[in-house]
């Protein structure tokens, strides 16, 4: 049978399948893309990683938060209002001169949405999901990031039990900068642990 005619689905196929199935979903009632929009849109656009960033501001500032937040994360991270959805048991790791710290989930796609927004692709794929533990240097060179050969990785496995928050380390050149200001150096990859915090400008 001739196949002369073009496609105009850019879709890769994992969100063709997505596509499909809401439309499947909405056709027979079960579902509102308008309800699913505002979800969407509320984690990509209001949560977002921006929790997570003020959580990182106020610890690089407030020694007993930063303290808190090693002893308790779920706790201290509720104390600001991000609470929820996947964000029930929550454990912050500390980036150091000595060690890195990566967060995955090799079993599926656990993720603290309360406080990073919506995962991204990247952090659901299985490649990703296998590799980042046993080749966690090699993963991060991938994105971007090179670390020191003397500095240690330590990967954290994320489960439907705990999950977990990169605290990365406060970049230089940031003395007497507010909690505010700070938060716009997090980015939700260094609260992962597959970048770093912004340089200021």
């Amino acid at each position: 049978m001739p196949h002369d005619h073009d496609h105009d689905n850019e879709l890769d196929p994992f969100a063709a399948r997505v596509r499909a199935l809401e439309t499947i979903l909405t056709q027979k009632g079960l579902i509102d893309p308008a309800a699913i929009d505002v979800i969407v849109d509320t984690y990509e656009t209001k949560i977002g990683p921006r929790n997570g960033a003020k959580v990182v501001a106020k610890a690089w500032v407030d020694a007993e938060f930063a303290a808190w937040l090693k002893r308790d994360a779920t706790a201290a991270i509720g104390s600001l209002g991000y609470a929820g959805r996947q964000g029930e048991h929550m454990q912050a790791v500390f980036n150091t001169d000595e060690v890195h710290n990566l967060v995955v989930c090799t079993l599926c796609s656990c993720y603290p949405w309360s406080v990073l927004g919506l995962p991204p692709v990247w952090y659901k794929a299985p490649p990703y999901r296998s590799r980042a533990v046993i080749d966690p240097r090699g993963v991060l060179e991938e994105f971007g990031l090179t670390l020191p050969a003397g500095k240690k990785i330590r990967v954290w496995d994320s489960t439907a039990e705990l999950r977990y928050l990169v605290v990365p380390m406060r970049p230089e050149g940031t003395d007497g900068w507010d909690e505010e200001r700070l938060a716009g150096l997090v980015t939700r990859d260094s609260m992962i642990g597959t970048g770093l915090a912004r340089e200021p400008a």
